[in-house]
């Protein structure tokens, strides 16, 4: 673990990146975690050290390359439980999302190896998960240098009615048997009225985005690993849903029920502007 001492400090989250992440349902916060590069490095190395029991790989047996990806561990990885206690994350995620709290859902662990010619599939995030609401984000941040193996989000599908049918990564079959009422999964490259974002990005940048937005993203050809965490949070209106079959990620008995807010001892309350007015 990281030995640096950090504090949570207040950070300038500008009108305009509320109103881009407003408008397009995704927005990219430059050197935002900077200073945590080496906390996250240590953890997704300790993680791909000691996987966690959703830890997976998308890349069949013959393809080239590897991509690997673990969620839920940060609890047990301390430098990923730094991260969510003590950065700046919580608080601008609350103010991004226009929400009063920031609850922290989950982590997520995603790194394409050098040569992994494999894309991620576009999806939403929303279909595979038990919450709904307008008010979440969801924070990509790499600790390598992006540049082919970018994130891509198609501007304004935040607000797309219709869900994507959601997928399974490694071969792309449908992830619920009873696939209910959803759009087919987008090719926003060949199919005209879409405005694709990408941003070539640092170590520590960070892209913002709503768990509606559709998004995918490139392999990885280049000769560098692509090492990426997502932080997952929700606001003050999220609150749980059911869907047509087994959740991504499960959190097998959670007792929750429709419409319910996701249970506080399972996902953190991290920041809450009254209490950080009453401490101040």
């Amino acid at each position: 673990m990281s030995t640096r001492s950090h504090d949570r400090t207040s950070v300038n989250v500008t009108d305009r990146d509320i109103a881009d992440y407003r408008r397009d349902g995704a927005v990219c916060l430059r050197g935002l975690f900077a200073d945590w590069v080496d906390t996250i490095a240590a953890g997704i190395e300790r993680n791909l050290r000691e996987p966690g029991p959703y830890a997976a790989e998308s890349v069949r047996s013959g393809e080239a390359g590897s991509f690997f990806d673990d969620y839920c561990n940060w609890q047990r990885i301390p430098e990923f439980r730094e991260l969510v206690e003590r950065s700046p994350a919580a608080e601008v995620a609350a103010r991004i999302m226009g929400s009063g709290t920031a609850q922290f859902f989950h982590d997520h662990v995603l790194v394409k190896e050098p040569g992994t010619q494999k894309a991620t599939p576009w999806h939403q995030d929303t279909p595979y998960y038990f919450v709904d609401g307008s008010q979440s984000v969801s924070f990509w941040i790499p600790i390598d240098p992006v540049g082919p193996a970018t994130l891509r989000l198609i501007a304004g599908s935040h607000r797309w009615e219709q869900l994507i049918l959601p997928v399974r990564w490694l071969d792309q079959a449908d992830f619920y048997s009873a696939a209910g009422n959803y759009r087919p999964v987008p090719d926003p490259d060949n199919e005209p009225g879409h405005r694709v974002l990408e941003w070539t990005m640092q170590p520590g940048d960070a892209v913002l985005f709503h768990f509606r937005t559709a998004h995918g993203a490139r392999g990885n050809p280049a000769l560098q690993r692509r090492r990426v965490l997502s932080l997952r949070w929700v606001g003050d209106d999220a609150h749980y849903v059911e869907r047509p079959g087994r959740t991504s990620p499960p959190f097998p008995g959670h007792d929750m029920t429709v419409g319910q807010r996701l249970r506080s001892d399972w996902f953190p309350v991290i920041y809450d502007a009254r209490r950080v007015v009453v401490d101040r």
